[in-house]
């Protein structure tokens, strides 16, 4: 598959030789992005044991720049965020490497990375999602500067899905704007285990720009990292029964999106959060990831769904809460969250996000390094 996709970049007619001794700049903005149906347990290299769904956010992301400058001795990662041992190079290095080994002109460079999110890291919010997508992006980004190649918007973010997943399988649904699928399914046409999809056009104006109020009940990183959680799928018990479940959920979420079906989106959307949790305490570990601040969160946002307000909530792999609700109703939602569930969360913080456009190039060109 990386064959074909990647073929572009090895066009005879391209000349690189001259671009060789010049350093290169590329910064992008990328979002983090909450699944509604999970992806948990991997097959291959980095393909999904099932299709997940998700939607891109627009507040909760990360700022990364890179800088390729001509290597002297040794190519690779230099420093991330001026430290080079920093313990999050060796994630990216697998990713430079794997894109390297396709566009072999990026292993004539030595790599400084610059990054900072607008949220915590590591606490169950999908940091390594924006992060691996907005390096793929600069990554790609230089490599067309590099080969003086000209850039077709649907084609780039293809290949920045697809290598984004060699990062992070989930960084593949950042790149696509709003709602996306990953994952090889009959319901989706076009549909892939190699990168993610957009499908908002099926998607009912009740579900344009849903909002996404992020409950931080902790921010401290979470106890069991999402590769090792994913490796524990290998051998559970349930993961087949998961995999059965998960495709069952796609098609209703689906369903519920286009029909603009919020009741039968909540059901499944909750139901998916929670089975990811009990797949979770229920593997070898045992872990627990939910805090007392957690359950309390959901069993509030319950309540106020009984009393007539639209909200219901999912969980990523960590205890803080996402709070979804139609914009048509943020106006009372934000006023119920202040009043009753902020108290609830740490330092009372929350962040209000929604679903938007997807990631943003912020600076492209040749650097100059005198």
């Amino acid at each position: 598959m990386n064959e074909t996709l990647f073929s572009i970049f090895r066009n005879d007619n391209l000349e690189a030789t001259e671009n060789l001794s010049k350093a290169f700049e590329s910064s992008w903005k990328s979002p983090s992005n909450i699944a509604l149906v999970k992806y948990w347990g991997k097959k291959g290299q980095q393909l999904p044991a099932n299709p997940s769904l998700s939607l891109t956010l627009t507040e909760a992301y990360t700022e990364t720049s890179v800088k390729a400058i001509p290597a002297d001795m040794k190519s690779g990662i230099k420093t991330l965020n001026k430290d080079p041992n920093h313990p999050f190079i060796p994630k990216l290095q697998t990713l430079l490497n794997w894109v390297s080994a396709e566009i072999h002109e990026l292993s004539a460079f030595a790599f400084e990375i610059e990054t900072r999110n607008t949220f915590p890291h590591s606490a169950g919010i999908a940091s390594s999602a924006s992060g691996i997508s907005a390096f793929a992006l600069c990554l790609l980004d230089i490599a067309y500067s590099v080969l003086n190649m000209p850039v077709d918007n649907d084609k780039f973010r293809q290949l920045a899905s697809f290598a984004a997943r060699i990062g992070s399988g989930s960084a593949c649904r950042s790149v696509v704007p709003g709602y996306s699928l990953w994952g090889e399914t009959g319901l989706v046409s076009g549909s892939s285990d190699y990168f993610a999809v957009e499908i908002n056009s099926s998607v009912h104006p009740y579900f344009t720009g849903l909002c996404d109020a992020i409950l931080m009940v902790s921010s401290e990183p979470k106890s069991l990292a999402s590769t090792a959680g994913h490796s524990q799928m290998n051998i559970h018990p349930y993961s087949k029964a998961r995999i059965a479940q998960a495709n069952q959920n796609i098609q209703n979420v689906l369903s519920a999106l286009q029909q603009g079906d919020i009741e039968k989106l909540s059901g499944i959307v909750e139901n998916e959060a929670l089975s990811l949790h009990a797949l979770i305490m229920s593997a070898e570990t045992g872990t627990i990831l939910m805090a007392p601040g957690t359950v309390e969160l959901i069993h509030q946002i319950r309540k106020a769904r009984q009393s007539g307000l639209p909200l219901f909530f999912t969980l990523d792999a960590g205890p803080n809460v996402h709070l979804l609700y139609p914009a048509s109703h943020s106006v009372e939602a934000g006023k119920y969250i202040n009043e009753n569930l902020a108290p609830l969360c740490e330092k009372n913080r929350v962040i209000f996000d929604h679903g938007g456009k997807g990631p943003e190039r912020l600076f492209s060109g040749v650097l100059n390094l005198c």
